[in-house]
């Protein structure tokens, strides 16, 4: 297994991924062509040093995983860094073989070299399956969130 960032080659495999579940299928255009509105937000993440999107290989170097670190800068907790754990998604037919434990343990330990002093993430309250994952590799609770449509 490898981790590396993403390419521009990666982002079919990646909106793929992220279009594959319950939420995904309401809210992704997952088409081929791939509508080009994905490539552009790649182009933004890619030039962008506080974003990292990861992929995952298997041995036969098919992307099976991926994740976007963002590393966000602020003036709270002494000029503090914090880490934005995002899309994190497994390939359907890898789902439940321990990888995404695996990649957590990959995103805490790049968030320290990057001297985050937290990573936080958020997901959906539909998602009760990842909601006890995160709590069991030891993300808390401790803030309420909100979000804003801005359609």
């Amino acid at each position: 297994m490898r981790f590396r960032k993403a390419t521009k080659n990666d982002v079919l495999e990646i909106v793929k991924m992220i279009a594959d579940d319950d939420l995904g299928k309401t809210r992704e255009n997952f088409n081929i062509p791939l509508p080009n509105e994905y490539y552009k937000a790649f182009e933004n993440i890619d030039c962008d040093d506080n974003q990292e999107l990861i992929v995952v290989e298997n041995e036969a170097g098919e992307v099976i995983g991926t994740l976007q670190l963002s590393f966000i800068q602020y003036l709270t907790y002494r000029g503090g860094v914090r880490g934005q754990i995002e899309g994190v998604r497994i390939r359907m037919d890898q789902r439940g073989s321990g990888l995404g434990t695996k990649m957590f343990e990959w995103a805490i330990k790049r968030a320290k070299e990057r001297n985050a002093h937290l990573l936080q993430l958020t997901t959906d309250k539909k998602r009760p399956k990842a909601i006890a994952f995160y709590t069991k590799l030891g993300f808390k609770n401790s803030h309420e969130g909100m979000k804003m449509h801005l359609d």
